[in-house]
């Protein structure tokens, strides 16, 4: 008998296998999409929820008298500035980018499938994340229609363009910041700086709040309403967090552990770094600085979650806390009228999370060229938003007023805006608007 023919049941029966193994390959190729989408959409979900927590931080560091403003800005700008993004500033930003500074395609973008939906709706909650940082730190004195007008430029261009720079174009023709090597994992400064960046743009052109630096350049504090709304707002934050970041997972979800463990521990050091700093300067333990302490290390994670070993991760956390101690007390000095502290959390330590890519990158530390890519980002960033914010809000100055009357600052803003009281059964004499 020919010995070769003993491989023909073999052959016979690996015919069927071979099709078996294929559709096995199928099936789990399908099953991880599956499972990439569903995870996606968690992380919307998660940080669309992230403005609940500002909503309630932004609203607590205001008095009574001004909380519906403020909630309704974050509101109005979520609102407004998913429509500017969703209509103009996605195509800006990821539309076909040939020169590397924007996008010329992708306006009013058509969706072609569930992947294309879920990318597009994950980076207009970025976009909104960007516009929110704006309305705390001008919150008190700036009205409401010039403040959402503002967002919604913001989100239109001011955001997109930058983020054209850094995530914009292909991997043949790249955003020109990531031609030169930038890198910027889930928008330390993208979405956080930029977004400080033109709330310090504001603030430079509307002013301080009525009483909050004397003559003499003594500051005086005006402590927000409600303190446990700080603390809630702040966790919802955090907890919003792991979305932000998370999102930015690679499709195998092989780093996504590093990236959660990371943005949990640079939380944790922000809270450590706040306290120590609290501590070595004899300060008290102000819940605004150790919640915004909290704030200002997963800011100071998010451009690196996914480059860094967590012991770097805390690290970077704990200086993020330190910062936001210090250069909340830093703008005094300079009569910037931060409400909530948005520069310190977002701006500066969203600039010094996009150095920790260049310091801490796991496996070539210090490695100066990439130090030197990232500090071009951030100061490009820096010039970009201030500038663009100062530019559109001084152009509105000339068609309406900015800011409110003295008389009505002082009345709070939501009489004058809104023509309702946040907390009208605690209030003994009910003031109309007009009078």
């Amino acid at each position: 008998m020919n010995k070769k023919l003993l491989w023909l049941p073999l052959l016979l029966l690996a015919l069927p296998l071979s099709g078996y193994a294929q559709e096995l390959q199928a099936a789990q190729a399908s099953t991880s999409n599956t499972m990439l989408y569903i995870w996606i959409g968690i992380c919307c979900a998660l940080v669309l929820f992230m403005q609940l927590g500002f909503l309630l931080l932004e609203g607590g560091m205001v008095r009574s008298k001004n909380t519906i403003n403020v909630i309704l800005k974050n509101f109005t700008d979520v609102g407004l500035g998913s429509v500017g993004y969703f209509l103009v500033g996605y195509g800006l930003m990821y539309g076909v980018n040939e020169t590397g500074w924007f996008g010329t395609s992708d306006f009013f973008p058509k969706i072609s499938g569930t992947p294309d939906a879920l990318n597009i709706l994950f980076q207009i909650l970025f976009a909104a994340t960007a516009a929110t940082i704006v309305s705390g730190a001008v919150a008190e004195r700036f009205s409401f229609i010039p403040y959402v007008c503002g967002a919604f430029f913001i989100t239109l261009f001011v955001y997109p363009i930058f983020g054209s720079w850094v995530w914009g174009g292909t991997d043949d023709s790249p955003g020109w910041l990531a031609a030169m090597g930038f890198y910027d994992m889930a928008g330390g400064t993208v979405v956080h700086s930029i977004g400080a960046w033109c709330a310090l743009g504001a603030l430079i052109l509307i002013g301080p709040r009525f009483g909050r630096y004397s003559r003499k350049g003594a500051v005086h504090d005006i402590p927000g309403h409600n303190l446990p709304y700080v603390a809630v707002g702040a966790f919802i934050l955090w907890f919003g967090w792991f979305g932000f970041n998370g999102g930015s997972t690679d499709s195998e979800f092989s780093n996504l552990g590093a990236i959660l463990l990371n943005t949990h521990l640079g939380g944790v050091g922000g809270v450590c770094g706040a306290i120590l700093w609290l501590v070595v300067t004899k300060q008290g333990f102000y819940i605004t600085r150790i919640a915004n302490g909290a704030l200002g290390g997963l800011v100071s994670v998010t451009a690196g979650a996914d480059v860094i070993d967590p012991a770097f991760a805390i690290l970077a956390g704990l200086i993020g806390g330190i910062i936001v101690v210090t250069t909340t007390d830093l703008l005094g000095k300079f009569k910037i009228d931060d409400v909530v502290g948005a520069i310190p959390v977002h701006g500066f330590c969203g600039a010094w999370g996009t150095m920790v890519v260049g310091f801490f990158y796991a496996g070539d530390m210090f490695n100066i060229e990439r130090v030197m890519v990232q500090f071009i980002g951030v100061v490009v960033a820096f010039v970009w938003g201030v500038s663009m914010s100062y530019c559109i809000f001084f152009v509105m100055s000339k068609i309406t007023k900015l800011r409110v009357s003295t008389k009505f600052e002082q009345r709070g803003l939501d009489i004058s805006e809104h023509k309702e009281i946040g907390y009208s059964d605690f209030m003994t004499v009910h003031v109309r608007a007009d009078s």
